[in-house]
């Protein structure tokens, strides 16, 4: 952190907060919030006279709550800038002046009750997200009593208590009588790998971490008995599963089963009733304290940010890279890459890792000067342009810039089109076309696909990413309504589209836009007479192979109730629909 703050090129702006980011790839301009510390960082010099004389006393957030702060304090140790920063909503010297004692203390007059909130705006060529997480707050879990038990403690708090720095000077210390306790009890996955309460996923980190801490325990307290109670021991990664039976070694009890309730006993210790899952037998100890492994969650404020950035997201909350494999650093939006936990959770070192490829992906981007990108971006055709708007506002990446009031034709900006197709699905002008992906590209695979024995066969438009590799990336947002009404009039007995769930979609949102489509489509075809069940639409990602099986398996069903004589009363009525609308349009 020091080095970061010395660096000639790093800028650091701390205390502050991302507003608005506008532009693309190469050309980002970001609005950052400059909060107003009320201490002038280049003056202070962190001497600590001001939090002395301070009559506030608020809980240090740095120490999870076991310590007090005053209202002019320093974040954390070795806080760059190396200055102090007022806690204006806590401070008795605002508005109107009632105490001022921390301004009087300080000889350098480095307090400014007066100063203010600023906004600035920077240019930059590309952005790095490196977010952080959060931790699972464990008080929604009433039967282990956290809150109301005073030893009942999260992982995070145990780190802060056996940290030299921290509020006991790294003693091990009951909190209710200061006692070392004599036994310990780990439970793990508490907010993790629940479809209840908590999160589905595993958190990754829990496991060796509370590996870790129990080892501490019994390398600096060997007379402290150690229990862990757990689901699975999940010890990938390099030297963990050594590290894991090492801790065996050292006599720390694992016992497979998450209890139940955590009880207080007259003596004031914590009894634990527990179903022992390896001989099936429900048991009740006594510890003196207990340590809940809470789970990782995605930052607060990530969400607001992936809309000001326009990124996808997986249903876990976290953030969604552009290919698992192959781009595992970048993010959908050309031009942003991920490091951290802002993508999923991860150790210290799998962090450094991403951080370190997030790192030369922007290198490499940077130094080029330039860029390429895939042919498959958008293209307006100004002849058919009606200016209506729309596909501006369908664009999940904002790579459509219109302004009805300049009286000009929507202008598609390609370094930041990422060719999913929902623009042109949706242009009810055919004023869009998808480079490489053209219309007419799509319509002949569907009359190749309907060229023979079309009665036996099962039209499916599929995302690419989640329910089929087969489409050559295509979205479901690409679907366009014609495209289906054509494989209807070539004599498709049943079509279905299928694409990524929501909130998986590897185009932020498009998908919202195909299912507002197909249910359009399916009252369209209520309204001529065709059965809207031959037209199915399914959420179905890569990993749901049995659900693409089943959900096959239902298509072939209503095939087999749809009859010749239904098939040619489709094609009938929707060539005569055709040439009313080419009627229409001719008038």
């Amino acid at each position: 952190m020091t080095d970061v703050g010395r660096h000639p090129l790093i800028e650091l702006m701390t205390y502050s907060e991302v507003k608005n980011v506008r532009g693309y790839v190469g050309n980002f301009e970001v609005t950052i919030l400059r909060k107003a510390r009320f201490v002038d960082e280049k003056e202070c010099t962190a001497c600590g006279d001001c939090t002395e004389v301070c009559p506030v006393v608020r809980p240090d957030e740095f120490e999870i709550g076991l310590a007090t702060r005053k209202a002019i304090y320093s974040p954390f140790p070795q806080a760059i800038p190396p200055a102090y920063v007022i806690d204006i909503e806590a401070c008795l010297g605002n508005m109107p002046l009632a105490c001022e004692k921390c301004s009087q203390a300080c000889e350098k007059k480095c307090i400014d009750y007066d100063m203010q909130d600023r906004e600035v705006e920077i240019k930059v060529g590309v952005i790095v997200i490196a977010t952080g997480m959060k931790v699972f707050d464990p008080r929604s879990l009433t039967e282990y009593g956290y809150t109301r038990y005073p030893n009942v403690i999260t992982s995070m708090e145990f780190e802060r208590l056996i940290n030299a720095g921290g509020p006991t000077a790294g003693e091990l210390l009951r909190l209710d009588n200061h006692d070392r306790p004599k036994r310990i009890a780990f439970i793990q996955c508490i907010g993790s790998r629940s479809q209840r309460r908590g999160m589905p996923y595993c958190s990754n980190v829990c496991c060796m971490n509370t590996v870790k801490d129990a080892i501490l325990i019994k390398e600096h307290w060997p007379e402290i008995d150690v229990s862990v109670y757990y689901i699975d021991i999940r010890a990938f990664g390099k030297g963990f599963e050594s590290l894991y039976m090492r801790s065996k070694s050292y006599g720390i009890r694992y016992m497979r089963g998450l209890p139940g309730e955590i009880r207080m006993n007259q003596a004031g210790n914590l009894e634990l009733v527990v179903e022992n899952l390896q001989d099936g037998s429900v048991e009740s100890h006594e510890y003196d304290m207990v340590i809940l492994s809470v789970g990782l969650e995605p930052d607060e404020g990530l969400e607001d940010l992936r809309q000001k950035l326009s990124l996808s997201k997986t249903s876990d909350g976290f953030l969604m890279e552009a290919h698992p494999k192959l781009q595992p650093v970048d993010a959908p939006t050309r031009g942003i890459y991920f490091a951290g936990c802002a993508e999923a959770p991860k150790d210290i070192k799998d962090s450094v890792t991403q951080a370190s490829g997030a790192v030369a992906r922007a290198g490499i981007l940077l130094s080029k000067g330039e860029i390429t990108v895939e042919a498959i971006t958008s293209r307006i055709i100004e002849s058919r342009c009606r200016m209506c708007g729309i596909c501006a506002r369908v664009c999940p990446y904002n790579a459509i810039i219109f302004d009805k009031s300049k009286k000009q034709y929507p202008r598609v900006i390609e370094a930041a089109c990422a060719g999913c197709g929902t623009c042109g699905a949706e242009c009810p002008f055919d004023a869009i076309i998808m480079r490489h992906f053209t219309d007419e590209q799509i319509i002949a695979q569907i009359d190749a696909i309907l060229e023979t024995n079309p009665m036996d066969k099962v039209v499916v438009f599929a995302c690419n990413w989640c329910s089929y590799a087969g489409a050559d990336f295509m979205c479901s947002g690409r679907v366009d309504k014609k495209f289906v009404l054509h494989a209807f009039k070539k004599g498709a007995p049943v079509v279905l589209v299928s694409g990524c769930h929501f909130g998986d979609c590897h185009y932020i949102d498009a998908n919202h836009w195909t299912a507002k489509r197909i249910e359009k489509l399916k009252k369209q075809l209520e309204k001529l007479g065709i059965r809207s069940e031959r037209l199915q639409l399914w959420w179905i990602s890569a990993s749901e192979g049995a659900r693409f099986r089943n959900v096959m398996q239902m298509m072939e069903e209503i095939r087999s109730t749809v009859t010749p004589e239904e098939v040619e009363q489709t094609m009938r009525i929707l060539e005569e629909a055709e040439a009313k609308q080419v009627e229409a349009t001719a008038e």
